[in-house]
């Protein structure tokens, strides 16, 4: 039988090398998410004490996308559409959201922000971005290039909303 073709081997050594790439990869975001973590936990504080963590995160989408029909929100966060009924009603109940109608179809109704949701999102998106800022400038400049780049690239992966019309990175 003859030798299989040399570079079947390469290949599989390039797809380990890809694979172990990958885990360093892996290795590094999940050590920066704990810091991360730690920066977004310590912003929230005064907002859990308002609005559960799912909730707020419909608040940022909403800050981000604008006005958005409850199925569309509710696959954004991952649940079923009357689990996020609920949740929009304790939003709208609190003060942070309203129902309005959609201007291009009768038959549907929206979630808004209100001033008051836009001012939490803006608050807590204040207080990260603070302790954010105070680590990013202990970088030098090609780091902090580097890491903004990386970061970018990530969001856009997780398809994460752009910033937001509030105000710089929300």
């Amino acid at each position: 039988m003859p030798d299989p073709p040399p570079d079947t081997d390469l290949g599989t050594d390039l797809d380990a090398d890809l694979d172990a790439d990958l885990d360093t990869v892996v290795d590094a975001a999940l050590h920066a998410s704990r810091a991360l973590l730690g920066a977004v936990t310590r912003s929230l504080a005064g907002a859990l004490e308002q609005v559960t963590l799912p909730q707020f995160r419909v608040l940022v989408l909403l800050a981000g996308r604008g006005p958005q029909r409850s199925g569309d929100l509710a696959r954004a966060i991952g649940v079923h559409p009357s689990t996020f009924s609920r949740s929009a009603d304790r939003l709208i109940a609190g003060g942070w959201a309203v129902r309005a109608g959609n201007p291009d179809s009768r038959r549907e109704v929206l979630v808004e922000l209100t001033p008051a949701g836009a001012g939490l999102v803006a608050e807590v998106t204040a207080r990260r971005r603070a302790e954010l800022r105070e680590v990013l400038a202990r970088l030098g400049p090609e780091e902090a290039a580097a890491v903004r780049d990386a970061l970018r690239a990530y969001a856009d992966a997780a398809g994460e909303v752009s910033p937001d019309p509030l105000g710089p990175g929300l």
